[in-house]
């Protein structure tokens, strides 16, 4: 059988597949080509990441195709429903990349409340001349012990951040449509493990009761934070998002950082990628990254064992 890994795969990955007696093709093929050449090669097995869609049309272009593999979490760019309606199985990789993202959040929280996005901006252009007053600007910083971090979607990758929150010290408040108490197991290096149990709230209840607030949830019809949800925060809070573009309402957080309700925010997804609002790259209050939540040598591997595992578990 024949697979494109269209978007790529860890070599591991495509080592599995090979050994299990899988054609792997790594091309890339631009959306606009994808029907000719899935057609033309008989692919039986299609692999993409987020930049690949896989629409109606293309589906019902493409009769040879069997099985879609998401590497990663989210499928939106997967017409799912109507896959399993025609047959075709769907699989993605909802844990392989969990921790990644989750250390990419307090990435950005470390450096946002000690200004590092901005002291790395200013110290190449102005260390030399005012190292006193940079000093000085930068010497009121926060540390997270003991601070409130709320999370918004409470699936794999949230309560991955919970870990890390409780191993820093900090109280953790949860939000979740589908999960009502989950226990969040601690493991230390050396073999010893500490249980938390954790009892989700309403959203209302976390936007007022968070120092820090990070989204983790699915693409949204409308958005889940605008200026309502804002305002319940509290005054001087932090907000990170590496869920989805769309999930905030970004000219609802400009206004809000720029009236200081909003001391901290931080980006890894925006409303329009690959080009965001020149506002939001402008703007030196904002962590900013270019949507590498998921994107670590160690994610890419799992992924690509877990998805290669999960075709031959379906397929062979």
């Amino acid at each position: 059988m024949k697979i494109l890994a269209t978007d790529g795969l860890h070599e591991h990955g495509i080592n599995i597949l090979k050994t299990a007696g899988f054609e792997v093709l790594t091309t890339t093929v631009a959306q606009n080509q994808l029907e000719n050449f899935i057609n033309t090669n008989a692919i039986d097995i299609i692999i993409v990441r987020s930049a690949t869609k896989i629409t109606k049309e293309l589906i019902d272009a493409c009769p040879t195709i069997k099985l879609i593999g998401r590497a990663g979490i989210g499928m939106d760019n997967i017409a799912v429903t109507y896959a399993i309606d025609k047959g075709i199985k769907v699989v993605n990789t909802p844990t392989a990349s969990a921790n990644s993202v989750a250390e990419l959040v307090f990435a950005h929280l470390f450096g946002m409340v000690r200004f590092l996005h901005q002291s790395n901006r200013e110290m190449p252009l102005e260390g030399d001349s005012r190292f006193k007053d940079l000093k000085k600007q930068f010497s009121n910083g926060i540390e997270l012990r003991g601070k409130t971090i709320g999370i918004i979607g409470f699936g794999n990758i949230g309560q991955e951040v919970a870990k890390i929150a409780l191993g820093l010290g900090m109280k953790v408040v949860a939000c979740c449509t589908s999960i009502k108490t989950s226990t969040i197991t601690l493991p230390f290096y050396n073999g010893t493990s500490v249980n938390f149990d954790i009892e989700t709230q309403a959203l209302e209840t976390v936007l007022k009761e968070a120092d820090f607030i990070t989204l983790h949830v699915p693409k949204q019809d409308s958005y889940l934070i605008g200026q309502h949800q804002i305002e319940l925060m509290k005054k001087g809070v932090g907000v990170v998002n590496t869920a989805r573009g769309g999930v905030i309402d970004e000219v609802a957080l400009i206004n809000a950082i720029e009236s200081e309700h909003v001391k901290y925010a931080a980006l890894d997804v925006f409303e329009n990628e690959p080009k965001p609002e020149i506002q939001i790259l402008m703007n030196p209050e904002i962590s900013l990254t270019p949507h590498i939540g998921g994107s670590t040598i160690e994610s890419q591997e799992r992924i690509g064992v877990e998805l290669a595992q999960k075709i031959i578990s379906l397929l062979k």
